[in-house]
């Protein structure tokens, strides 16, 4: 399609794949311009699989993944990767999602080629710096040079507004909602010997961040050994992220635990059947916050802030931190109290009516005048 303007959607980790596989879907849909999908490999792995589910193929893959890879390494790679891709096909838009550190630097890679850049799940904020480290300073640094904010919700275009952007700010809903639903009929439950998914209340627990690396893993550790010493009648899934610093913690800290099942990291389809399957979410991922309320699930936030505020003021979610009494007991509390569960279960999802990427499409083709 050498005539057509190209449109890059770039990149790197599982989440950006699950959040982009509907964007990319709606663009290759559209016969008025030519959609290349660049992957970073930041994630690689874990990215393959997630494109196998929606379908979907990239037509380029930087491949610069290293074992142990700093912020650094990624940051430089994808700068340097980006230029000669760019260069070689000149993009009218460079997409990005989110708050990567894939996202910054294709971001900051378009900018120096003059392309313009639209960032989608634009302004999320939790005014520390430090927390998420580095998502809150990725995103805000992006927010800076984006020709088009795509903002999830109101909430998030308000703060763009606040960051005084200068590119044009627009409320689309968030494509998560839109994925989700696009492969609910394809989840099927992972095989899990040690689970009978009949006689157990089953809670789906993740854990990641940088900054609950070390002393507060091991809180999250003693809080979720509390919570099941208290309550006999559940059992743990916890899929393990690929980070070595993460899973040699997780198999110290909770590995003797018999109803703790720790897996490795579930295919999409699998963990949005558990996520369905599942009574309650502990996490300090943002995507399983915008995800759980699509099924009434609450959740429990095992971070001291959250950029997805919404979840929080519409009680799909309520921050509990890394305390392990505060973690047990309100797990406890919504397990036993079925009030309490119903409330936070029948709330509608704040983030979205599944038709974000339509928007999204329907602006880049009024930018391009197409």
């Amino acid at each position: 399609m050498p005539n057509l303007p190209i449109v890059s959607i770039v990149l790197g980790t599982r989440p950006e794949a699950i959040k982009l596989a509907p964007v990319i879907k709606a663009f290759r849909s559209c016969s008025s311009i030519n959609t290349r999908v660049v992957l970073t490999g930041q994630h690689k792995e874990m990215v393959y699989p997630v494109m196998d589910l929606f379908e979907i193929e990239a037509d380029q893959d930087l491949g610069l993944m290293l074992p142990t890879q700093s912020l650094t390494h990624v940051t430089c790679s994808v700068l340097q990767g980006l230029r000669t891709e760019f260069q070689s096909h000149p993009s009218k838009l460079v997409l990005v999602q989110g708050d990567t550190t894939t996202a910054l630097a294709s971001a900051l890679a378009a900018f120096y080629e003059k392309i313009p850049v639209g960032h989608i799940e634009a302004g999320l904020r939790t005014e520390n710096l430090l927390e998420p480290f580095p998502e809150e300073a990725n995103r805000r640094l992006i927010s800076q040079i984006a020709t088009l904010n795509f903002a999830p919700t109101k909430l998030a275009a308000a703060n763009l507004k606040v960051s005084g952007v200068i590119g044009e700010i627009l409320v689309t809903g968030n494509t998560v909602v839109d994925a989700i639903h696009s492969i609910e009929d394809k989840a099927v439950l992972p095989h899990l010997p040690l689970i009978d998914w009949d006689a157990k209340r089953v809670i789906l627990v993740t854990v990641h961040r940088r900054e609950n690396w070390g002393q507060p893993l091991m809180e999250i550790a003693k809080g979720l050994n509390l919570l099941l010493d208290s309550y006999p009648e559940a059992v743990i899934i916890l899929p393990m992220h690929r980070n070595p610093v993460v899973r040699k913690a997780l198999k110290k800290y909770l590995g003797g635990n018999p109803r703790i099942v720790l897996t490795n990291p579930l295919d999409y389809g699998e963990l949005v059947a558990v996520m369905k399957r599942s009574c309650l979410l502990l996490t300090d991922s943002g995507g399983l916050q915008e995800e759980a309320p699509a099924f009434g699930k609450p959740v429990l936030v095992l971070r001291n802030t959250t950029e997805r505020r919404e979840a929080l003021e519409a009680g799909t979610a309520i921050l509990v931190g890394t305390d392990p009494q505060k973690i047990s007991s309100e797990a406890i509390r919504l397990l036993e109290d079925k009030e309490a569960y119903k409330t936070m279960a029948s709330v509608h999802n704040p983030f979205g009516d599944g038709k974000a990427s339509g928007r999204i499409l329907r602006r880049t083709l009024e930018l391009l005048a197409l």
